[in-house]
């Protein structure tokens, strides 16, 4: 399902989202309105309270989403409801702590069950996959799994092959955010040499914000996700409801465009 997302001609715009924040009713209407502004896959998060690979922005949005009471339950509400109104293939973005105290299995079964595409575990590492692969495998669900600046080729080419749906290759050190000026080098290299060793998908993202950003990655990615920057045109405003999911597909549409390569600013 995940990798129908990626077509020719168009690197994919693949927006991410926390679950319940500002409240579940606001992510319902962003959700619908990533789908209208040309998102080609989507990245629900799963609130958590010690997200290592999260910045500020997305750390603070997972706080007011558990302040809010949201559950794991609720994300799957979420999919159900999102894909039920034709939104694109959603993967869930998580923590391995919150889905083993949920349980592999009823989370991977349950995730199925809403409509999930598959799931981003960030925090586990190539060596502790094993039965999260197999588990969501048997339940149908993908598991892209993360590539640093810093991963050798040689382990890098083993990710890529236990990665499903796509490759996430990480674009810089450290963790998440948006932010103004851009080295994307590391993550050009790392690119060329993944596409030395496999002819899955690889999609860019941690901090990547802007058009220009979107511009300069959609010649060389099948895929750029933007996650903060978007968080951040609501949160900014304090915007709940219809006017958070304005804000978000303001600069959702702006992004989506960047990724035609002949569009490139390149």
């Amino acid at each position: 399902m995940i990798e129908s997302a990626f077509s020719r001609g168009r690197t994919a715009f693949i927006p991410y989202v926390m679950a319940g924040d500002p409240d579940l009713e606001t992510t319902g209407l962003i959700l619908d309105a990533l789908r209208d502004a040309g998102a080609a896959l989507i990245e629900l998060g799963v609130p958590y309270g010690d997200p290592l690979a999260d910045g500020p922005t997305i750390a603070a949005a997972g706080q007011r989403a558990l302040v809010r009471g949201t559950r794991i339950a609720d994300v799957f509400e979420l999919t159900k409801r999102a894909r039920a109104n034709g939104a694109p293939p959603i993967v869930l973005f998580t923590y391995f702590n919150p889905v083993l105290q949920y349980g592999v299995e009823r989370f991977a079964a349950e995730a199925q069950r809403s409509g999930a595409a598959g799931a981003i575990v960030p925090d586990a590492a190539l060596e502790e996959t094993s039965e999260l692969r197999e588990v969501f495998a048997r339940h149908e669900l993908e598991m892209p799994l993360l590539v640093a600046p810093s991963t050798s080729p040689e382990r890098a080419a083993r990710i890529a092959q236990a990665s499903t749906g796509f490759v996430y290759v990480v674009s810089r050190l450290g963790v998440t955010g948006a932010n103004g000026e851009r080295n994307f080098a590391p993550a050009r290299r790392q690119v060329a040499m993944l596409r030395e060793v496999t002819k899955k998908p690889l999609a860019v993202g941690f901090g990547v914000s802007t058009a220009a950003h979107v511009g300069e990655i959609a010649p060389i990615a099948d895929g750029i996700i933007v996650g903060s920057a978007l968080i951040d045109a609501y949160a900014s405003r304090g915007s709940y409801g219809r006017a958070a999911a304005q804000d978000v597909a303001t600069l959702a549409r702006t992004l989506a465009a960047a990724t035609r390569k002949d569009a490139s600013l390149h």
